[in-house]
């Protein structure tokens, strides 16, 4: 969901290599670990956490945040949150609307 559309839900299909999460399958669990980028839109925050390993059925809700100022910082700030739901196995069409196994936190301060 993405709030242009007015967070209306979609299914959608993407490439692996443009989603900004690394997903890796390994001994019946699911690795998640979201990619941080850009570097430069960070504000500050501890040391990342590791990644989330889940297992079937399970899933995590990992949020992010970041700030940008203008090229010259004459403009205000502008900031946005990215909000990462994934579960891993079959799972019902209403998981993300419960309380998740794993909830990550990354948002730093924004001031």
């Amino acid at each position: 969901m993405r709030e242009e559309d007015g967070f209306q839900p979609h299914d959608t299909l993407e490439d692996l290599g443009k989603v900004d999460v690394q997903l890796r399958e390994a001994e019946g669990r699911l690795r998640v670990f979201p990619r941080v980028e850009p570097l430069f839109a960070l504000p500050p925050r501890r040391r990342r956490l590791p990644a989330v390993r889940l297992a079937p059925g399970q899933w995590v809700r990992w949020q992010l945040n970041y700030r940008f100022s203008s090229a010259l910082g004459i403009r205000d700030w502008s900031y946005w949150l990215d909000t990462f739901n994934v579960a891993y196995g079959p799972v019902t069409t209403d998981l993300f609307r419960g309380r998740p196994d794993f909830l990550v936190d990354e948002q730093g301060p924004v001031r």
